[in-house]
């Protein structure tokens, strides 16, 4: 609370993570922003294992650069050199910052931020939050330039850039990811991983022995579908009917074990539970919520 104020007015626009009035969706604006601008090339950067391999000396640096305050500098670096007990092995650590301490957003922004600025003297459209940023480019010739520059400072800052995550992408070519949304030219999606998560969590709710009724099952979904659809609703809207489908034949999958039928929902189930059968039941349709929220966009 006390180091925020001091080191948020030296922070760069392009920083969006863990800032005051700043968040993912802001990022994901400023990218499609460039994309539509004509910034088509992207240095798609990584690096690896950030937060466990921030010099410490270095990054006390640039803090005292702002702090003159010995005891607060102390805490810091105790927090820093904190044992850590892992594997019943207890170690103190001499880089990195803890993942999920309080303080850990506001030193990674501080280390990251010399880049910020570096990135915008050359006149490159960096977009960051926390350590997972893009750099977008108009020409493959201004891309290469980027990434020379981005390798030129991470070498001197002592992080590492991932060999093989890091590329050059012509988005006209192929895809990119970034804060969970999958880039396929001026088109968004929710990546992979994200919507193997989604229905990791919907199947652990609708197992087909459960043995609640089907309008508590629905119910327990709908925080589920309205918290992952709040995020994703900016995706392509080709997205929303299929994931839509997939729910359904999961419930009629337990409607028939039900009736001692075996196989997944399909076919003739289709007539026995039509949709409008679980939207009376109150399912949560993700094709309404995104028809919508085009609506009031459009207002």
């Amino acid at each position: 609370m006390v180091l925020e104020p001091i080191f948020e007015h030296e922070f760069a626009e392009q920083s969006f993570g863990f800032r005051p009035g700043r968040g993912c969706k802001d990022a994901l604006r400023r990218v499609d922003e460039l994309l539509k601008s004509g910034f088509t090339y992207i240095v798609d950067a990584d690096l690896k294992s950030y937060f466990d391999t921030i010099p410490h000396d270095r990054l006390m640096a640039l803090v005292g650069q702002q702090v003159s305050d010995g005891r607060v500098l102390n805490l810091i670096e105790m927090f820093l050199k904190q044992n850590i007990l892992e594997d019943m092995r207890e170690w103190t650590p001499e880089t990195g910052s803890p993942q999920g301490a309080v303080i850990s957003p506001l030193l990674s922004n501080i280390y990251l931020n010399p880049l910020d600025h570096l990135m915008a003297q050359g006149g490159y459209e960096m977009v960051r939050y926390a350590d997972d940023f893009v750099i977008l480019c108009r020409s493959q010739e201004e891309a290469t330039r980027a990434l020379a520059a981005l390798q030129k400072w991470t070498a001197a800052a002592g992080l590492t850039l991932h060999p093989t995550k890091t590329r050059i992408v012509d988005v006209q070519e192929e895809a990119f990811e970034f804060l969970g949304y999958r880039f396929v030219k001026d088109m968004r999606f929710p990546r992979a991983k994200s919507l193997m998560k989604l229905k990791a969590t919907i199947r652990a709710k609708t197992k087909r022995n459960s043995g609640q009724c089907l309008q508590t099952i629905i119910a327990t979904l709908t925080p589920t579908l309205r918290g992952w659809f709040e995020y994703y609703k900016h995706s392509h809207k080709t997205t929303f009917p299929k994931l839509d489908g997939w729910i359904r034949m999961r419930l009629r999958s337990i409607l028939r074990k039900r009736q001692k039928k075996r196989g997944r929902g399909r076919g003739s189930d289709h007539q026995c539970w039509p949709n409008a059968y679980f939207a009376k039941l109150g399912l949560y349709s993700l094709r309404t919520a995104h028809a919508m929220a085009c609506q009031s966009s459009s207002r």
